[in-house]
C-alpha cells in the first residue's frame, strides 16, 4: 500500500505513467493549433495594412471623410466620394436580412418541428441545394423573370404607399435596390436556414415536452421555450449570411443598376461596393488614382464587415447576459 502511494504525484497522477517522449503529439497539436490562430490574426492584419497602404493615393487626394462621406463617384473627373457605395451596401444588405431571415428561420422550425419524418431528408437537401447554385445564375433568373414580374408590382406599391419614406418614386426602373435585396435573400436563405436547424435541434426534448405538459399550444411552445432558447444561434446565423450579402458581387452587379448616386427610393436604381469594384477594376490599371480608389472601397467593405459582427457579437453578448444564461467561448459567434 505504501509503494504504490509512492507512485502517485500530488496532483493524483502516477509518476511512472507515461514516458515524456509519448507526450510530443500532444505538445506539437497544441504549439500547432496555437501557431495557426495566430496566423489567422496575422494574415486579417496583413489584409488590413496592405489595403490601407494601396489606398493612400486617394485618402492623400480626396481625404479619408471626403471619401467615404462624399455623394459624388465621378471617374471622368477622377472625383471618388463613396458614400452611394456604402448606401447601396447597407440597403441591399438590410433588404435580405429583411426577407431572408424569417423565411429561412420559418423553414428551419418546419424542418425540426412540423415536417413529417418521410420528407425531412429529402427537403433537407433541397434547402441546402440552393447554396451551390452559382451566384450568376442567381443574377442571370433575376434580370430575365424576376424583374419583367416584380416591376408592375413594385410600381404599384410606390404609387399606393408613397407617402412612405424611401418608397415614392416616379417610374420604376427595371433593375434597383429591392430585386438586388431579394437576389441576397434568397442566397443567404440555405446559410442562414442550416445553422437555424441545428441549434433549434439542440433544443431540450424535455423542455418542449414540459411546456407541452403545462397546456400550450405547439406554436406558444416554440414562441416560447425553442426561439428564445435559440436566439443566439438564429442571431449569429444571420450575421453569416448578412456576411454573405455585403460581400456579394455578381448577382448584385446584374440587378442594382450600377449607377454611381444615392438612390431616395428602394426601388432606385444605385451601386455596392463589391459592384464597383467588379466592374470598373479592369479599366482603372492605366488610371492609378482610379485603381487607388477601388482599392480603398475594398478597404471600406472589409472594415464595414469587421464592424458589423462587433456589433452582432456584443448584441449577443448584452443579449445572453439579460436571460442569465452563461455565454460559451466568450460570447463569440
Amino acid at each position: 500500500m505504501e509503494a504504490a502511494t509512492h507512485q502517485v504525484s500530488s496532483g493524483g497522477r502516477p509518476r511512472l505513467g507515461r514516458s515524456p517522449a509519448s507526450r510530443l503529439p500532444d505538445r506539437a497539436l497544441r504549439y500547432g493549433l496555437t501557431a495557426l490562430s495566430v496566423a489567422v490574426l496575422a494574415l486579417l492584419a496583413y489584409f488590413f495594412v496592405k489595403l490601407a497602404v494601396e489606398s493612400r493615393l486617394v485618402f492623400e487626394e480626396e481625404g479619408v471623410l471626403s471619401y467615404v462621406f462624399a455623394n459624388n463617384w465621378n471617374v471622368a473627373d477622377s472625383i471618388y466620394g463613396a458614400l452611394p457605395l456604402v448606401v447601396g451596401t447597407l440597403i441591399t444588405s438590410a433588404l435580405a436580412l429583411l426577407f431572408g431571415v424569417p423565411v429561412a428561420v420559418a423553414v428551419a422550425l418546419f424542418l425540426t418541428e412540423l415536417c413529417p419524418r418521410k420528407l425531412r431528408g429529402s427537403l433537407t437537401i433541397v434547402v441546402d441545394l440552393l447554396a451551390a447554385v452559382p451566384s450568376v445564375v442567381y443574377g442571370l433568373w433575376a434580370f430575365y423573370f424576376l424583374i419583367p414580374k416584380l416591376k408592375p408590382v413594385e410600381q404599384w406599391f410606390a404609387d399606393t404607399f408613397h407617402f412612405l419614406p424611401f418608397v415614392a418614386i416616379g417610374s420604376v426602373p427595371g433593375p434597383n435596390y429591392f430585386i438586388a435585396g431579394l437576389v441576397l435573400a434568397i442566397m443567404l436563405l440555405p446559410i442562414v436556414c442550416a445553422i437555424s436547424r441545428e441549434v433549434l435541434a439542440t433544443v431540450p426534448a424535455n423542455l418542449k415536452e414540459a411546456s407541452l405538459g403545462l397546456g400550450m399550444t405547439r406554436w406558444e411552445m416554440i414562441r416560447i421555450s425553442m426561439l428564445p432558447y435559440a436566439r443566439r444561434g438564429i442571431v449569429g446565423a444571420s450575421m453569416l449570411g448578412l456576411g454573405r450579402a455585403i460581400g456579394e458581387t455578381i448577382a448584385v452587379t446584374i440587378v442594382i443598376g450600377d449607377s454611381p448616386t444615392l438612390g431616395h427610393s428602394i426601388f432606385g436604381q444605385g451601386y455596392t461596393l463589391a459592384a464597383v469594384i467588379a466592374n470598373e477594376f479592369n479599366e482603372a490599371a492605366a488610371n492609378p488614382l482610379h485603381k487607388s480608389a477601388l482599392i480603398a472601397a475594398g478597404l471600406v467593405l472589409f472594415v464595414l464587415t469587421l464592424l458589423v459582427n462587433s456589433i452582432a457579437r456584443f448584441a449577443v453578448m448584452r443579449s445572453e447576459r439579460q436571460s442569465g444564461r452563461p455565454i460559451a467561448g466568450g460570447g463569440g459567434l
